[in-house]
């Protein structure tokens, strides 16, 4: 007879925004969870809060070969993991087009972001099950004058998880990978050249508990695509539609 063993969770980027509320979230129903970010202090405080089972390391997308190693050994310590979720990412407003932000950006969300999906992916594979998490953005969708490397890096990361959806629907495995398209989610990274008015936060703007329930309903019902809060499934398809000006 198995014994029913708690779930296992990492979280990358679980040191602020939506990642630490899903840390919460998942502790809070019963998962041994392990938390990965670059600020190591908030790491060991929220480990603290969360208490036993929970356990963290210093991961840093920027640097793809190092965040790979901290994820792998991450793995290793809890024993293995069922779910990975990938919540890291950066992004800047750029219109002057400065290369430093830029470059800072696709280094995280794209070559950080793939190392760590391959890593939890062969992960995935080796025990022949498991759920991948990538939380990407509605920027995705429509290139931005304003920050068109976000936008770019956001569209690579919904791309690749489709590619590791397929080789997961190949290896014949129970293997989901969950795309989660967010909105405007009150957090660090909810950056914007103007104040939103305040109908439009009302509208358009949730938090990060929110953001977190509705992404684990959505790894609950192994979903494929989720948009957060739902209702950016309409501006998604308006999105997808509206001709550009001029």
């Amino acid at each position: 007879m198995e014994l029913d063993l708690p779930r296992t969770a990492v979280i990358v980027g679980a040191s602020s925004g939506i990642g630490e509320a899903i840390a919460r979230q998942l502790a809070a129903e019963g998962w041994r969870v392990g938390l990965a970010a670059r600020r190591l202090d908030r790491l060991e405080k929220l480990s603290r809060e969360l208490g036993v089972g929970t356990t963290f390391r210093r991961l840093d997308l920027v640097d793809a070969e190092s965040a790979t190693d901290a994820l792998a050994h991450l793995i290793d310590e809890l024993g293995g993991a069922d779910l990975v979720v990938i919540s890291a990412g950066t992004g800047y407003p750029n219109p002057t087009l400065e290369w430093t932000p830029d470059r800072d950006t696709l280094l995280t969300n794209v070559l950080g972001f793939a190392a760590v999906a391959q890593i939890a992916m062969r992960h995935f594979i080796s025990r022949r099950k498991g759920h991948l998490v990538g939380i990407s953005s509605i920027a995705a969708l429509r290139g931005s004058g304003g920050a068109a490397a976000y936008g770019a890096s956001k569209a690579f990361q919904s791309i690749y998880l489709d590619g590791m959806r397929e080789l997961a629907r190949k290896s014949g495995f129970p293997i989901a990978v969950t795309e989660v398209q967010p909105g405007f989610v009150d957090t660090a990274m909810m950056k914007t050249d103007q104040p939103l008015a305040p109908v439009i936060r009302r509208l358009l703007v949730t938090t990060a508990e929110v953001a977190a329930a509705q992404i684990l309903r959505a790894v609950r019902n192994r979903v494929k695509h989720a948009y957060i809060t739902r209702r950016y499934g309409v501006i998604a398809f308006l999105l997808r539609r509206m001709p550009r000006p001029g």
